[in-house]
């Protein structure tokens, strides 16, 4: 159970909170023995809060919204990190990936490269030679609107929409797990709390397309 409980705080908190655990956990016995999985969740951050409320010398205690923030920023890098590592196989950045599937959402009509660059999910400051690479792998293919000659437009290739639909049951795993065992319950309630936060929204208040 122990072993269970520091493997499932190293995903929630990171190592050094669950190397910690080990060191409040163990004395307990056959105590932290007997939890049983439907409570397990709830000890995981009785001991967490137990941690975190510790007194550190020469350190101001953080307040709630600050040990949210952080754990968030941690929670977003330990996400990005994994993701990252699986496309490394694919030869594709975060950044390429998302602009992929942005295209492969456009098809058939395309995109202008300021439209994809609104929907992005991870940030580039320079979407055209994020395109201008894409286009030399053949992945995506670029042209002239019709309506307006002066606009370029991207599209996926058909070798770019091969590529990403042959990732999709592999991410969808990936997923899986990462947060699967959470439960619909919980996802959602975390999807409420995150759709809630303003930050990201647009100056009138709406939260722009990500894919």
């Amino acid at each position: 159970m122990i072993n269970q409980l520091v493997k499932r705080l190293d995903a929630a908190a990171g190592p050094k909170d669950a190397q910690r655990v080990r060191e409040h956990a163990l004395p307990l016995g056959c105590a932290a023995a007997t939890v049983d999985n439907s409570r397990l969740n709830d000890y995981i951050w009785l001991v967490i809060n137990k941690i975190r409320t510790e007194t550190r010398p020469g350190q101001p205690a953080r307040s709630l919204a600050e040990q949210v923030f952080v754990a968030l920023v941690r929670a977003s890098e330990r996400l990005q990190w994994q993701v990252a590592e699986w496309l490394k196989p694919h030869e594709l950045s975060l950044t390429q990936y998302n602009a992929l599937r942005i295209l492969r959402g456009a098809e058939p009509a395309g995109l202008p490269c300021r439209e994809i660059a609104a929907r992005m999910i991870h940030r580039d400051p320079d979407i055209t030679r994020l395109m201008e690479r894409l286009e030399r792998r053949g992945l995506v293919a670029r042209h002239r609107g019709q309506k307006d000659r002066r606009e370029i437009l991207a599209r996926i290739s058909a070798a770019g929409l091969k590529l990403v639909n042959g990732m999709d049951q592999q991410i969808h795993a990936l997923h899986e797990s990462l947060l699967g065992e959470f439960g619909d319950q919980q996802l959602h309630s975390l999807l409420r709390l995150l759709d809630a936060l303003p930050v990201g929204r647009g100056a009138q208040g709406e939260t722009p397309k990500r894919h």
